[in-house]
Protein backbone atom coordinates (compact mmCIF):
# COMPACT_ATOMS: atom_id res chain seq x y z
CA UNK A 1 0.00 0.00 0.00
CA UNK A 2 1.67 3.44 -1.16
CA UNK A 3 1.47 6.29 1.72
CA UNK A 4 -0.22 9.81 0.74
CA UNK A 5 0.46 13.05 2.27
CA UNK A 6 -1.72 14.65 4.65
CA UNK A 7 -2.61 17.13 2.31
CA UNK A 8 -3.51 14.56 -0.55
CA UNK A 9 -6.02 13.33 2.27
CA UNK A 10 -7.42 17.11 2.73
CA UNK A 11 -8.37 16.75 -1.28
CA UNK A 12 -10.82 14.43 -0.53
CA UNK A 13 -13.56 16.13 0.25
CA UNK A 14 -16.19 13.59 2.37
CA UNK A 15 -19.50 14.87 3.61
CA UNK A 16 -22.28 13.58 5.81
CA UNK A 17 -25.71 13.88 3.73
CA UNK A 18 -29.19 12.56 4.28
CA UNK A 19 -30.92 10.55 1.63
CA UNK A 20 -34.27 12.05 0.90
CA UNK A 21 -35.33 10.32 -1.97
CA UNK A 22 -34.39 6.88 -3.18
CA UNK A 23 -35.45 4.71 -6.14
CA UNK A 24 -34.81 1.43 -7.72
CA UNK A 25 -32.71 1.02 -10.51
CA UNK A 26 -33.37 -1.76 -12.60
CA UNK A 27 -31.53 0.00 -15.85
CA UNK A 28 -28.23 -0.59 -13.81
CA UNK A 29 -26.08 -3.89 -14.78
CA UNK A 30 -26.03 -5.00 -11.54
CA UNK A 31 -28.69 -4.63 -9.36
CA UNK A 32 -28.62 -0.53 -7.89
CA UNK A 33 -30.39 2.03 -5.74
CA UNK A 34 -30.82 5.60 -6.78
CA UNK A 35 -30.43 8.23 -3.82
CA UNK A 36 -31.14 11.80 -3.84
CA UNK A 37 -28.70 13.63 -0.93
CA UNK A 38 -28.98 16.34 1.23
CA UNK A 39 -25.82 17.78 2.05
CA UNK A 40 -26.92 21.06 3.48
CA UNK A 41 -26.70 24.45 2.56
CA UNK A 42 -23.65 24.76 1.14
CA UNK A 43 -23.36 22.07 -1.24
CA UNK A 44 -27.10 21.41 -1.66
CA UNK A 45 -28.78 18.14 -3.11
CA UNK A 46 -26.72 16.44 -5.21
CA UNK A 47 -27.43 12.19 -6.52
CA UNK A 48 -25.58 8.78 -6.88
CA UNK A 49 -26.45 5.15 -7.74
CA UNK A 50 -24.93 2.82 -5.79
CA UNK A 51 -25.10 -1.44 -5.49
CA UNK A 52 -26.80 -1.72 -1.85
CA UNK A 53 -29.56 -3.73 -2.29
CA UNK A 54 -28.35 -6.91 -0.42
CA UNK A 55 -28.59 -4.72 2.60
CA UNK A 56 -31.40 -1.77 1.85
CA UNK A 57 -34.31 -1.10 -0.01
CA UNK A 58 -34.98 2.14 -0.95
CA UNK A 59 -37.84 2.99 1.58
CA UNK A 60 -34.94 2.28 4.00
CA UNK A 61 -32.61 4.38 2.73
CA UNK A 62 -35.14 7.85 3.41
CA UNK A 63 -33.84 9.70 6.06
CA UNK A 64 -30.16 7.76 6.46
CA UNK A 65 -27.33 9.66 6.46
CA UNK A 66 -24.66 8.94 5.01
CA UNK A 67 -20.83 9.57 4.18
CA UNK A 68 -19.93 10.43 0.93
CA UNK A 69 -17.00 11.85 -1.55
CA UNK A 70 -18.80 15.13 -3.06
CA UNK A 71 -15.16 16.38 -5.10
CA UNK A 72 -15.21 13.93 -7.32
CA UNK A 73 -16.56 14.77 -11.15
CA UNK A 74 -20.22 13.49 -12.21
CA UNK A 75 -20.10 10.52 -13.51
CA UNK A 76 -22.57 8.57 -16.03
CA UNK A 77 -23.86 5.20 -14.43
CA UNK A 78 -25.96 4.18 -17.56
CA UNK A 79 -28.42 6.57 -17.92
CA UNK A 80 -27.95 7.93 -14.59
CA UNK A 81 -25.91 10.70 -13.64
CA UNK A 82 -23.99 10.01 -10.13
CA UNK A 83 -22.60 13.28 -8.81
CA UNK A 84 -21.35 11.90 -4.87
CA UNK A 85 -19.51 8.65 -4.58
CA UNK A 86 -21.59 7.39 -0.98
CA UNK A 87 -18.98 5.04 1.02
CA UNK A 88 -19.76 1.60 2.28
CA UNK A 89 -17.66 -1.37 3.25
CA UNK A 90 -18.24 -5.20 2.22
CA UNK A 91 -19.56 -7.24 4.46
CA UNK A 92 -18.40 -11.08 4.89
CA UNK A 93 -20.11 -11.68 1.76
CA UNK A 94 -18.66 -8.75 -0.34
CA UNK A 95 -21.78 -6.83 -0.23
CA UNK A 96 -21.87 -2.94 0.45
CA UNK A 97 -23.09 -1.74 4.14
CA UNK A 98 -23.34 2.15 3.75
CA UNK A 99 -21.23 4.01 6.11
CA UNK A 100 -22.88 6.85 8.34
CA UNK A 101 -22.39 8.11 11.41
CA UNK A 102 -23.71 6.90 14.92
CA UNK A 103 -26.21 9.43 15.50
CA UNK A 104 -27.93 12.66 13.81
CA UNK A 105 -25.31 15.23 13.38
CA UNK A 106 -25.51 18.51 10.85
CA UNK A 107 -25.81 17.94 7.50
CA UNK A 108 -23.06 19.11 5.38
CA UNK A 109 -20.06 18.07 8.03
CA UNK A 110 -17.11 17.33 6.71
CA UNK A 111 -15.28 14.31 7.97
CA UNK A 112 -11.80 14.53 9.41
Amino acid sequence: MSEISFDDFLKVDIRVGEVIRAEPYPEARKPAIKMWIDFGEEIGERKTSAQVTAHYTPEALVGKQVLAVVNFPPRQIGRFMSEVLVLGLPDENGEIVLIGPDGKVPLGGRMH
